[in-house]
C-alpha cells in the first residue's frame, strides 16, 4: 500500500506539470509567433516480484509478476505548426509561411531566432535600422544589419525577403535581404522568453537561406503577423483530462490511506 501512495503521488506531480504547461499555452493564445508545448510522460522503474520462465517439464512461468512505481515527465515538446495569419497592413510586420525563423542579434553579439515578425524602425545616428521590439538588430542574409536609407520610400519586402524602396526619381532600389534560418531539429531549440529561441547542440547549427531555390525556409508575407498556434478548444479538453487524471491519483491516495487505516485497526 505504501507503494501505491508514492505511485499516485508521482501521478499528481506529473499532472501538476501538465496543467502548468497547458495554462502557459492558454495564457499565450494571443502572443505573436508563440508555439505551444506538450508534456510527454514515461513510466518509472518496475519491481520484479517473479520473472517469466521457460516452460520445461510441466513447470514454468509464462508471465512474470511485476509492479510499477508511477510516472515521470520525460520531455516538454515544442510544436512548430503554423499559426493563423493576421493582416495588419504595416509594411514592417512580417510573417513566415513555412518553417523558417528570423535571425536577430543581441547587444552582446549572440544570435536569437524568432517567428515574431513585428519589426520596428530605430534611429541610429543618421541611419534607420530594422529592429525588434527590444531593439535587437534584425540580420540580413549576409548576417549584417539592415539599414533603410532615409531617402527611400514605399518599402516593399518580397516573398524571398528582398527589401526594396523607391528613390526620389521613382526608381526601385534594392536595400538588402532578410535572413531566414532553419534547423535540423527545431524541437531542440530553447525558449528564452520574449518570443525568442536559442540554438542548442540538440537543434544543430542554424542554416541560412542562400537563394530562392533553397527549400524548407518558407516565404515572407509583408503586412501580416503569425499568431499563436494554440487551439483553445484543444487546450481546454487537455485541461479537463489532466484535471481528471490528477483527481483519480488523489482517489488512489485516499484508498491507500483507508486501507492502511483498516490494517492499523485490526486489533480493535
Amino acid at each position: 500500500m505504501m507503494r501505491a501512495l508514492w505511485s499516485a503521488g508521482s501521478g499528481m506531480l506529473a499532472q501538476q506539470l501538465n496543467v502548468d504547461t497547458i495554462a502557459n499555452n492558454l495564457a499565450n493564445v494571443n502572443t505573436t509567433g508563440f508555439k505551444k508545448s506538450r508534456i510527454e510522460f514515461k513510466d518509472l522503474i518496475y519491481e520484479t516480484l517473479k520473472r517469466p520462465d521457460v516452460y520445461d517439464g510441466g513447470m514454468g512461468t509464462p508471465a512474470g509478476l511485476e509492479v510499477g512505481h508511477g510516472v515521470r515527465p520525460s520531455a516538454s515538446t515544442k510544436l512548430f505548426t503554423e499559426g493563423n495569419l493576421q493582416q495588419t497592413g504595416n509594411p514592417f510586420d512580417l510573417a513566415i509561411e513555412g518553417d523558417g525563423f528570423f535571425v536577430v542579434e543581441k547587444p552582446d553579439g549572440s544570435k536569437l531566432f524568432t517567428r515574431d515578425g513585428s519589426f520596428k524602425i530605430s534611429v541610429d545616428g543618421q541611419d534607420r535600422v530594422l529592429v525588434t521590439s527590444e531593439g535587437y538588430r534584425v540580420l540580413s542574409a549576409d548576417e549584417d544589419y539592415i539599414t533603410i536609407p532615409e531617402e527611400l520610400s514605399e518599402i516593399s519586402i518580397s516573398a524571398d525577403g528582398i527589401i526594396t524602396g523607391k528613390d526620389v526619381d521613382g526608381n526601385i532600389q534594392e536595400i538588402s535581404r532578410i535572413a531566414l534560418a532553419k534547423f535540423l531539429n527545431p524541437a531542440g531549440l530553447i525558449s528564452t522568453g520574449n518570443n525568442y529561441f536559442e540554438q542548442t547542440s540538440a537543434s544543430g547549427e542554424y542554416v541560412l537561406k542562400q537563394d530562392a531555390t533553397d527549400q524548407g525556409y518558407g516565404n515572407i508575407l509583408q503586412g501580416f503577423l503569425e499568431m499563436s498556434n494554440v487551439q483553445v478548444v484543444e487546450e481546454m479538453v487537455n485541461l479537463i483530462i489532466a484535471q481528471r487524471a490528477y483527481e483519480i491519483s488523489t482517489k488512489a491516495i485516499q484508498a491507500s490511506d483507508e486501507m492502511l487505516g483498516e490494517a492499523n485497526n485490526l486489533r480493535r
